[in-house]
């Protein structure tokens, strides 16, 4: 810790530091100082979240999106956090795709230290979605929906028999293989001669994901070995050594062969080579191969496994919980702008290649589903179900289509008995030079906070980011941004939270989240980052967040 930062803690203890801690419990061991920026002109602001009115707007909160491993760290991005909002979003970070492994196992233990922490503090955490198309356990589901393994009987696939064959007509790479009647004093046998290569069975489909075995009857004069490719595949050792197949002289001996077609072989057969000592007679040739014995789940057992997934995954993340985060993003991303159903409403996400829920749950029973799971496993371990909030966060609504079809959805879902209580809309903001295209982005944000508010729900905004583009349209840079381009960004801020708390009734407001606290690349913190001491120091829009909070 440099010197400037020691010394900034010292004066929030003494000074501004006081301003917060009403809004926080501080524990004998911890406390959340704000950032350690004291510099002109914005450094006797208090902490965002104190500008406030909260009996005005009671149910108005600000987050903060971290990563579970930056807030466990218990530093810098924390203390910010902590101090100057009211909760903290971990975006995919505490999804089922971060947590169970490809066996099943649940990993909770980086979310069980933030929440006894959060618990600590008197702090509070905005909820990672439950389920969604990314981010999920894809190996732990693609092991549970896998084909089952069924008993199967091996399938003939060719016998040639050479006891009654009067000419060989195989396939002949070298050597001169002939009919030998009478061979044994019976029966006719096909003689192939020392150092041969001969197709001593052929003519049958394979399939390269199939196992075979191949058993002929052989005899030679004096011991022998011979060597074999099966479709194209030379038969070696887990060493790359060719096999050899013994054949001891005296009576007929059966060899088995067991091997895979080379890949992408659609023909089957097994040439013999190496016999260096002895002729090798051969009386019969059988090719088998053991069936795939595996069949796909019917659509009954993928439903039940799937069911089975969901209320293991919304018991275990409960179980954690006990009842501390209280509200959740129930389902993340439904909507697929590529498709369509009737009236040219956008279509949910579907997939052949991944297990997406819906496609096993069913559309319609989607959200009715989850949410009845995962509001029984929160009641279940402690949870208030008064408490409980669900939300279906979605990006891209400014485009109105987008919005009407989520809307679209959440209609159906509600009338099937889904307990979905609000739409946290993800922003995607763009501050233009251009003064008509920003006329354009403003329009674009008042009519998404119009039509969001016309669904009755609870409204969440997340993503609270806005970078910066001159009037050419290129990106400005933290790096390069001017004191006077920065106002401009920060009084667009102050637009956006001022039209939300304006357009979206008190009842209403579920609060903003914020992106990024710090600049990123672009210029999107409320505060910078010195380039020297890596100190965090407050910009215009920690001001606009201050002022826009008190309506000014």
């Amino acid at each position: 810790m440099n010197k400037n930062f020691r010394n900034s803690l010292l004066m929030l203890a003494a000074s501004a530091f006081a301003v917060s801690c009403a809004d926080y419990n501080v524990t004998d061991n911890f406390k959340a100082d704000p950032d350690p920026t004291f510099v002109e002109p914005y450094k006797d602001l208090a902490p965002v979240k104190t500008y406030i009115d909260r009996a005005t707007y009671p149910n108005l909160t600000l987050g903060a999106t971290l990563k579970v491993v930056d807030f466990n760290k218990q530093e810098l991005a924390h203390a910010a956090a902590v101090a100057n909002f009211d909760n903290v979003a971990f975006g995919t970070t505490l999804m089922s795709g971060s947590i169970i492994n490809a066996k099943g196992v649940m990993n909770f233990l980086d979310m069980s230290d933030l929440l006894d922490h959060v618990e600590e503090i008197g702090y509070e955490v905005y909820g990672s979605p439950i389920v969604a198309n990314a981010n999920q356990a894809e190996s732990w589901l693609n092991m549970l929906t896998a084909p089952i393994e069924i008993q199967v009987d091996p399938v003939e696939d060719k016998t040639v028999d050479y006891t009654t064959m009067e000419e060989f007509t195989g396939t002949i790479v070298s050597g001169k293989p002939k009919i030998e009647k009478n061979y044994d004093g019976n029966d006719n046998a096909l003689k192939v001669p020392k150092m041969s290569k001969v197709y001593i069975i052929e003519g049958f489909d394979v399939d390269s994901l199939c196992d075979y075995t191949i058993t002929f009857y052989a005899k030679v004069d004096k011991d022998d070995n011979v060597i074999c490719t099966f479709a194209d595949n030379k038969i070696v050792d887990n060493k790359g050594n060719y096999v050899k197949y013994p054949i001891k002289a005296g009576g007929w001996k059966k060899v088995v062969v067991e091997a895979k077609p080379a890949a992408g072989a659609t023909k089957g057969y097994l040439m013999i080579e190496g016999n260096f000592n002895s002729a090798v007679f051969i009386k019969k040739v059988t090719a088998a191969h053991n069936p795939d014995n595996h069949r796909p789940q019917t659509a009954q057992e993928q439903k039940d496994t799937i069911n089975y997934a969901l209320n293991a995954w919304c018991d275990g993340l409960m179980k954690i919980n006990a009842g501390r985060i209280k509200s959740f993003d129930l389902i993340d991303e439904p909507i697929d702008v590529k498709a369509e159903i009737d009236g040219g409403i956008y279509d949910l996400k579907h997939s052949t290649e991944k297990i997406f829920w819906q496609d096993i749950l069913g559309s319609e029973n989607y959200a009715p589903v989850v949410s009845k799971v995962a509001s029984a496993a929160f009641e279940k371990y402690e949870g208030n179900p008064a408490e409980l909030k669900f939300f279906i966060s979605e990006s891209g609504l400014e485009k109105e289509k987008k919005f009407e079809s989520l809307k679209y959805w959440i209609n159906v879902w509600d009338a099937n008995g889904a307990k979905i209580d609000g739409i946290n809309a993800k922003l995607n903001l763009t501050y233009s030079e251009d003064a008509e295209k920003q006329e354009a982005n403003k329009a674009s944000l008042d009519n998404l906070l119009d039509n969001l508010a016309s669904t009755g729900k609870l409204i969440r905004l997340s993503n609270f980011d806005i970078s910066y583009k001159d009037a050419e349209g290129n990106n400005v840079s933290a790096n390069d941004i001017t004191d006077e381009q920065r106002q401009k960004l920060a009084d667009y801020y102050g637009y956006v939270i001022k039209s939300y708390m304006s357009k979206i009734s008190n009842e209403k407001q579920a609060g903003i989240c914020k992106g990024n606290l710090a600049d990123t690349s672009d210029p999107v913190g409320l505060w910078s980052v010195d380039s020297k001491s890596k100190d965090w120091v407050r910009t215009a829009t920690y001001k606009a967040f201050c002022d826009a909070l008190q309506g000014k």
